[in-house]
């Protein structure tokens, strides 16, 4: 079945809607979650979380983008999840992606002129100007949370052309936010 009609499905309160996403992206969530966590039961549940989370935001929300859209919530909840979980510790992994994007993306409490939306729309339309394969590592290392070696795999790239290519994304990155007025 395809997004739109899911959406459809859960605009029309029918709870079929939720099987249909289950069914269509339901391992895309478990794995998002389960790199995030490590741990089974954690990421079903997260799984389940993002179908109760979509339940409720669909409507209003009519997303363009079905799976970005279920993967920023499966992702968000899983990161929830972990800080919970780990109260005082810190997550190796969460650690590595968020000092790579600091690099690039401002602190939205010390960037206070740009809101976190604005900013989000500044990096879609950046990655918009950025070569598919670019995109696609950007993306399944950031959003998906991949690991450099499973981005490498998945596309058939190096490890190490996997490593410049976000190294140079993450640089562009850094100029076009600058030359769109938020400090970084």
């Amino acid at each position: 079945m395809d997004d739109a009609r899911i959406i459809e499905l859960y605009f029309a309160r029918d709870e079929e809607a939720i099987e249909q996403t289950r069914v269509c992206y339901g391992g895309k969530l478990y794995a998002v979650a389960m790199r995030i966590l490590e741990d089974r039961e954690d990421a079903q549940e997260c799984e389940n979380d993002t179908y109760l989370k979509t339940w409720n935001s669909i409507p209003p929300n009519r997303p363009v983008h079905f799976l970005a859209y279920i993967v920023k919530i499966c992702r968000n909840a899983a990161l929830g999840m972990l800080e919970y979980r780990n109260a005082a510790k810190r997550s190796a992994q969460v650690v590595e992606l968020t000092d790579e994007m600091q690099q690039c993306i401002p602190d939205a409490l010390a960037e206070q002129a740009f809101e976190p939306e604005e900013i989000g729309h500044l990096l879609s339309a950046f990655l918009r100007e950025q070569s598919e394969d670019n995109r696609k590592i950007f993306v399944r290392r950031y959003l998906s949370g991949e690991s450099v070696a499973e981005v490498a795999e998945a596309l058939g790239y190096s490890e190490s052309k996997v490593k410049s290519s976000l190294l140079r994304t993450r640089e562009k990155l850094r100029g076009y936010l600058q030359k769109e007025g938020v400090s970084v």
